[in-house]
C-alpha cells in the first residue's frame, strides 16, 4: 500500500527526529493502521531520500559479558569493498587506545590452519607476529627478544586490542 503525501511527511520528520526504522515501522503501523514489512520501511526511507541516523554503537571488547544485540548488528553487514590497486597492502592498522600496545591485522591471511593473523608493538618496543588459529585460539609465531614475556597490563592491552580488532573484521 501507498502512503499519502501528508503521511510520507510524517515519516520524514520521524526520521529527522532520530527515529530508527523499527520505531518507523511501529508508528505507521500506529498512526496509519498500515502494516509494512521492516524492508519496506527501509524503501520507503530511501525512496524519500533520507538517511536513519545509526545510535553510536557501545564497543565492548571483554569477551567473558554477553551483550545485545543492536540494530545495526540485525541489519545485513556492509562489507568494505578494496579498490584493486591497494590489494598489495597487507596490514590495516587499528587504533591504539591507551598507546601501549598496537596491534594490527593481516588484509590477507596466508599462514595454514590461521583465521587471522598480524603485528602487535607492545609498550617497551618488543614486537611480535600473531595468530589465530581454526579453533580461535590466539598464538605468537614470532617475537622481536628470545624468551619475552609482555607485563600482565601490556599482554591485557593486547588481549583487548586484539578482540576489538577482529571484531572490526567481522571475526
Amino acid at each position: 500500500m501507498s502512503l499519502s503525501k501528508e503521511q510520507k511527511q510524517l515519516v520524514t520528520t520521524w526520521v529527522i527526529a532520530g527515529d530508527n526504522l523499527s520505531t518507523i515501522q511501529k508508528k505507521i503501523i500506529e498512526h496509519f493502521k498500515v502494516s509494512m514489512t521492516y524492508m519496506d520501511v527501509r524503501f520507503l526511507v530511501d525512496d524519500l531520500n533520507l538517511i536513519i541516523k545509526d545510535a553510536p554503537e557501545k564497543k565492548s571488547t571483554d569477551l567473558s559479558q554477553p551483550t545485545e544485540p543492536t540494530e545495526a548488528a540485525t541489519q545485513e553487514p556492509q562489507h568494505e569493498e578494496l579498490p584493486e590497486d591497494n590489494m598489495d597492502e597487507a596490514v590495516d592498522a587499528f587504533p591504539v587506545a591507551e598507546g601501549s600496545v598496537s596491534v594490527e591485522v593481516d588484509k590477507v591471511t596466508l599462514i595454514p590452519g590461521a583465521i587471522a593473523s598480524g603485528t602487535v608493538t607492545f609498550s617497551d618496543g618488543v614486537t611480535g607476529k600473531w595468530i589465530i588459529d581454526d579453533q580461535g585460539r590466539p598464538g605468537f609465531t614470532e617475537i622481536s627478544k628470545p624468551d619475552y614475556r609482555p607485563k600482565p597490563e601490556d599482554a591485557q592491552a593486547f588481549m583487548r586490542e586484539l578482540s576489538a580488532a577482529i571484531q572490526s573484521r567481522g571475526y
